[in-house]
């Protein structure tokens, strides 16, 4: 259990949130009231309450949400999947642009004929939280298992509705944990586990189809400015590709420097020790990554040098990939390439 913050500081917040609640409730009824709802509790099987523990708190869902609120990343996908429409989701900006959905999920709103949902801004990539745009949306759970939460984000959170954070650190939490936590909370176990059973299905297909995956060891980087991003085990966009039989470098292991994070900063001067068989490098362009493999530093990683590199470029099929969620495991443009790309790489 994390500490919390000094209780001044909480305080303070606490009342700027107390304040904004107040306003909504005498001035914003017509636009809560004109935030877009789904069909939330058709499909509920478990029993209620619900009692989820968090790192940061616990969440008691008295009752079947119907009015459900995401924030961070893969919820949203995770709710839908289990037939839940959420009213408000997080930005996605860096994706999509702003107050824009990601494909797959105005793709899964279009389908279902529901609503498109009020989106919330993040400008910080998850680093500050819109409470009262959160408050607008009149949320009775908020869903929150793959954030940055802190401490003092959740608790001000939990004056508005339940919260579901993650179960160990900030943006670690596995894939099938954001799908079987979301699913826990909405009451919709059953369903979350026939969403894992599909996802479960296609991973041992695409294992079965490539045994050439077996074994061999990868690590997946970002370039920056004299040092690559480095992603850690703890990093489900990394972690999910063991599924296939593909190892993460104990090189990976070996240079972290993150403490428990889902990466780390390794300068160029090290990266000639940053030793795989492949190496999965993730940037905004094309003409932007071949720009950083032409470099002197990172033709220092002996995959690179070799010409063992995998390609995940622009922001909608990063994310799709960073990590995977309920809706984009079959995504043509996301998992599926990523395999194939690492399968023609291997052949090479």
């Amino acid at each position: 259990m994390r500490f919390r913050r000094p209780l001044t500081a909480t305080a303070a917040l606490l009342a700027a949130a107390s304040l904004a609640l107040a306003g909504c409730s005498s001035t914003g009824g017509d636009d809560a009231a004109a935030t877009p709802s789904g069909p939330a509790t058709s499909g509920a099987t478990d029993e209620f309450p619900i009692t989820i523990e968090s790192a940061l708190g616990t969440a008691t869902i008295k009752s079947a949400p119907e009015r459900v609120v995401t924030w961070g990343w893969g919820s949203t996908e995770a709710a839908i999947a289990v037939g839940v429409y959420p009213v408000a989701v997080a930005e996605q900006r860096w994706t999509a642009g702003e107050g824009n959905l990601v494909p797959w999920v105005e793709e899964a709103y279009d389908k279902a004929g529901v609503e498109h949902p009020a989106v919330l801004t993040d400008e910080a990539g998850g680093a500050t939280v819109p409470y009262e745009e959160i408050i607008a949306a009149a949320p009775d759970l908020i869903l929150a298992p793959y954030s940055g939460l802190t401490q003092e984000q959740f608790d001000l959170l939990s004056d508005i509705a339940p919260v579901v954070a993650f179960q160990d650190g900030p943006w670690t939490t596995t894939w099938d944990d954001v799908i079987r936590t979301s699913a826990k909370a909405l009451g919709r176990s059953a369903a979350g586990d026939a969403v894992l059973d599909d996802i479960s299905a296609f991973l041992a297909d695409q294992k079965a189809a490539h045994p050439e995956f077996d074994g061999v060891t990868f690590a997946g980087i970002w370039d920056g400015d004299g040092s690559v991003s480095v992603y850690t085990p703890a990093d489900p966009r990394v972690a999910i590709l063991t599924e296939l039989g593909l190892q993460i470098a104990p090189s990976v292991s070996d240079l972290d420097t993150s403490n428990g994070g889902f990466y780390y900063d390794l300068s160029y001067e090290k990266l000639d020790q940053l030793t795989a068989d492949f190496v999965i490098v993730y940037g905004n362009t094309d003409a932007e990554v071949e720009a950083s493999l032409a470099k002197p530093a990172l033709q220092a990683i002996p995959a690179v040098a070799a010409g063992r590199v995998v390609k995940v470029v622009g922001p909608v099929t990063v994310s799709s990939v960073s990590p995977p969620t309920a809706l984009t495991f079959q995504w043509e443009g996301g998992l599926p390439t990523l395999i194939a790309g690492i399968a023609t790489t291997l052949a090479g």
